[in-house]
């Protein structure tokens, strides 16, 4: 009868909490703990999504999870920005990353299997070159409110300035954002710097003119550390790919 009672409760348990690995092997849990730890940096300069996390990743990008994460950092922007009181001499900068900060990419790395493939420089280029990428709603939002209350919108982009300038600035035209002060592309001076490294020598020049830095969205970790990163930086989520 013991017996009995304690296999009964075993599997109420069980079935009870099925995102939890009784041996350690469940796919969806080291997952989740995988996302987690990238998304705080604990897992670094990785190179590739692991091969079983790709559904995984398939359906936080897709079903609704990421959307509703971007909707609740959007929303701790606004709550920083109902405490900012600008003093109105044209100098209050917010800097903005373009690509899965501004518009998605998420079609182009469905084709690479949610970023189990190897980064692929010329696919992504050819990709970029079509100008087809959407924008991430809650942040053209954001954009636009930014520019209302008053900040110059600086966009700051790792794509490579000479093959990709026209086609940034288009697709960022047709999917709203119209009206920043600058947008601000690799040159032949910085391409071989790190994105870190180049993003902060950026935010230096910005500094230099006398601009001041209230906020730092990306959605890399490359776009928000370092020196001069702003008053506030917030990061979007993104398990796909990893800039250093």
């Amino acid at each position: 009868m013991l017996l009995l009672i304690f296999l009964t409760i075993s599997v109420v348990a069980t079935s009870a909490s099925p995102w939890i690995p009784m041996d350690g092997n469940n796919p969806a849990s080291y997952c989740l703990s995988w996302r987690l730890a990238i998304e705080t940096n604990n897992v670094r300069a990785w190179r590739t999504v692991p091969l079983q996390c790709m559904r995984y990743v398939e359906a936080y990008m897709l079903a609704g999870q990421y959307d509703r994460d971007v909707e609740l950092i959007v929303e701790q922007v606004r709550v920083y920005l109902n405490d900012i009181v600008l003093p109105g001499d044209g100098m209050d900068a917010w800097i903005l990353d373009v690509d899965d900060t501004c518009f998605s990419n998420v079609d182009y790395y469905r084709l690479k299997r949610y970023g189990c493939d190897p980064y692929d420089p010329t696919g992504f280029r050819t990709w970029a070159m079509k100008g087809e990428s959407p924008a991430i709603q809650p942040v053209l939002e954001l954009f636009n409110d930014l520019i209302e209350i008053g900040f110059k919108v600086f966009l700051v982009t790792g794509r490579d300035e000479e093959t990709l300038r026209q086609a940034t600035v288009e697709n960022l035209h047709n999917q709203g954002f119209t009206g920043y002060e600058r947008l601000i592309m690799r040159t032949a001076e910085n391409k071989k710097q790190s994105a870190a490294t180049y993003k902060t020598t950026i935010r230096k020049q910005m500094m230099e003119e006398g601009y001041r830095i209230w906020g730092n969205v990306g959605d890399q970790w490359s776009d928000i550390q370092g020196e001069y990163s702003g008053n506030r930086t917030f990061k979007i989520p993104n398990p796909m790919y990893f800039v250093p």
